[in-house]
């Protein structure tokens, strides 16, 4: 439930921020008056309907997705792009409802503050998000399978970066005398797969070793509508894989 209500949270306080910015761009152009010779009821109007096609412009690139890291250079390309879009939308619905010229000066301070207020506020945002996601029992608990400097390194990663996903549990095929590892319990071999399932209700897995396991496994991910998740590392791939998602900026391969 999580999910759906941050999600809500998080679109309609964009929306707000967005009307927010373009009001803000202007009472900075016109001075803080109400102008008659450029209403302000013509404009918010125009700026409440071109709102829904800039958050959906967002959508579209992929701004509001939970493996989405916000502070990267993929995003805030996104977000300058958004900003482009969406005023240019409201360029054009201005125009063509009003039939009105106005300043570019105001299109200036539109464009400018709708990129740079959302972008601090996402930052903030997806840094306030990760914590409350993260609070156990977690949102997207994770199950990881297998133990090698791969496995731990991804485990240390998502720590570090406040991941969303958050591992709950290891299981090693082939046994460890290890209790834990970066903090995650070792739980034992995979004939505790099905319990360890029951008990933690992850929503995704992660196959770190043991390619020969892997039909198994998405069998079982398939049947507990699990995600399916795959290191590239396990296939010998080192560098960047093809047709891949990121998580925290390691790749992994998909399968839902």
């Amino acid at each position: 439930m999580r999910r759906p209500f941050l999600l809500t949270c998080w679109l309609v306080t964009d929306a707000i921020l967005f009307i927010g910015t373009y009001t803000l761009a202007y009472f900075l152009r016109v001075g803080f008056i109400f102008s008659t010779d450029f209403p302000i009821d013509l404009y918010l109007r125009t700026t409440l309907a071109v709102a829904p096609l800039w958050l959906a412009t967002l959508t579209a690139l992929g701004v509001f997705e939970l493996t989405t890291i916000q502070s990267s250079r993929r995003n805030v390309l996104c977000l300058f792009a958004g900003a482009i879009v969406g005023l240019a939308f409201f360029a054009l619905a201005y125009y063509f409802t009003n039939n009105r010229f106005f300043s570019r000066k105001l299109l200036i301070y539109s464009g400018i503050l709708s990129f740079v207020i959302p972008l601090i506020w996402h930052l903030a945002f997806d840094t306030w998000q990760r914590r409350i996601y993260r609070k156990l029992p977690a949102a997207y608990p994770l199950l990881v399978i297998g133990i090698n400097r791969e496995a731990e390194k991804f485990i240390k990663l998502l720590d570090e970066k406040q991941s969303v996903f958050r591992p709950v549990a290891i299981l090693d095929p082939q046994g460890s005398s290890r209790k834990e590892v970066a903090g995650v319990p070792v739980l034992g071999k995979l004939n505790k797969l099905e319990e360890t399932i029951k008990s933690l209700k992850p929503t995704h897995l992660i196959q770190c070793s043991n390619l020969e396991h892997t039909i198994n496994l998405m069998s079982v991910c398939r049947q507990h509508r699990m995600t399916y998740l795959l290191l590239p590392s396990v296939l010998g791939v080192v560098g960047a894989a093809e047709a891949v998602e990121s998580i925290e900026g390691q790749k992994v391969l998909a399968v839902r």
